[in-house]
This record gives structure tokens, sequence and C-alpha cells, in this order.
């Protein structure tokens, strides 16, 4: 009985599915209430809650109390998809995550300089002008803007599959924050982004690419000197 009824969730789960590509259904789109959504794809509500939650621990349903159940802002993309967390050499991670990105990002940028839309491009260049603002502010939430900042540009190269990729970045991100001491980098990061913002303005495809290999060469350089003074301050212990 119990193998039924977990058949039955997952052909629920893609009956939801091909409901919201059926329909052309986006990130952030409403889907019907309960009542009818159990009509459309032909199974009681009890079943259809369950799939929901499946869909929801899968980062593909977002519900929303008192609002209804959407499409998740990052479909499919759950927290910690590549298990990360249960690394335990974190600085070493953060290398290895930066030379993924060297040889991935620098073509993805090239991507956007080519298929990324005017609006996609304001947005970009919006959110360049966040990062440099919590910068001159001292924050560290300017990570945060980062973080936004490299994943917008991997949407805008028009792969779809990057949007399972952007784990990668944004635990690079993160990681990167704790080595990340330097105000020459900081400085350095500004003019990084303008330049990738210009690069891709003009629909360079080759100086985007050059302008972020460049970015991410610089900070995993001074990740290297970071690390050398981290070690050095471990042994002192």
């Amino acid at each position: 009985m119990e193998g039924t009824a977990k058949s039955l969730i997952e052909q629920t789960s893609e009956s939801i599915l091909n409901y919201i590509i059926t329909n052309n259904l986006s990130t952030g789109d409403k889907l019907p209430n309960e009542y009818k959504l159990a009509e459309e794809v032909n199974v009681g509500r009890s079943t259809l809650r369950e799939a929901v939650r499946t869909l929801v621990s899968r980062n593909i349903l977002e519900v929303r109390q008192g609002s209804g159940t959407y499409v998740s802002e990052n479909t499919g993309i759950v927290d910690d998809p590549l298990g990360f967390s249960f690394v335990k050499d974190t600085l070493k991670l953060t290398e290895d995550l930066f030379e993924i990105r060297y040889l991935l990002e620098p073509r993805v940028a090239g991507l956007a300089a080519t298929n990324a839309t005017e609006e996609q491009i304001e947005e970009l260049d919006k959110i360049r002008l966040e990062i440099e603002e919590k910068i001159g502010e001292f924050s560290d939430k300017h990570f945060e803007k980062d973080i936004e900042f490299h994943k917008l540009v991997s949407e805008m190269s028009g792969n779809v599959a990057m949007s399972n990729l952007i784990p990668v970045i944004n635990q690079s991100i993160s990681l990167y924050n704790d080595y990340y001491t330097s105000n020459r980098i900081k400085d350095e990061t500004i003019v990084s982004h303008r330049e990738i913002v210009d690069a891709i303005r003009s629909r360079d495809p080759i100086l985007a690419e050059d302008v972020m290999r460049i970015h991410i060469i610089t900070n995993r350089r001074s990740l290297s000197q970071n690390k050398k003074k981290h070690l050095e301050k471990k042994n002192k212990k």
C-alpha cells in the first residue's frame, strides 16, 4: 500500500510539472487553488498536498501562507545540491571552486554579451551600483549583492544548464568572504564589475570573457595571498 501511495505521489508530482510546462508558467507565477489543481491533475486533495510538499522540498514550488502556491524563484536549485557543507577543508574548497569558476565564468560572460536583454543589462548595472554602495559603507552585505551580480550574468548567458551550476558560484563567493580582507581587492572588484557591465553592454563577447577572466584571476590571487597569512596565523596558535 505504501509503495502504491508513493508511486501515486510521484505521478502527481510529474503531472504538476507537466501542468506548469504546458501552461507556460514562469518563476513567481501562481498555481490554481488546491481544489482546481486537484481537478486538473485528477487526484484527491490529500495526494495533491503530498505531491506539492515533494516539489517544495525540491525547490520547484513555494507555498506562501495565506496566498497560495507559486513556482519557485530559484526553480529546482536547493541550498546545497553538491554537498559543499560537508567539506571540512573550506580553504581548499574555496580554491577548487575558483578553478571551476575560471573555466566557466569567462565563457558565460561572453555569452551574456551576445544574449542579454537590455532590461537584464540595466538590472545588472543596478546591482553593480548597489555593490559599490555597500562597499562604501564598509558593509559585508555587498557579498549578497555580489552573488546576485554573478547569478544574473549566468542567467543572461541564455544557457539553461547554467542555472544548475549557480550554487558553485554562490558557494565560492560565500566562502571567499571568510578570507576577503583587503581594501585593495574591494577597489579592484568595483573596477572589474564596471568593466564586465560595460563589455556586456557593448555586446563585445571577447572583451566580456577577458574582463571576467581577469576578475577571477585577481580574486584567486588575493585568496592565495590571504591563504599564507591564514596558515601563518593558524600555526602560531
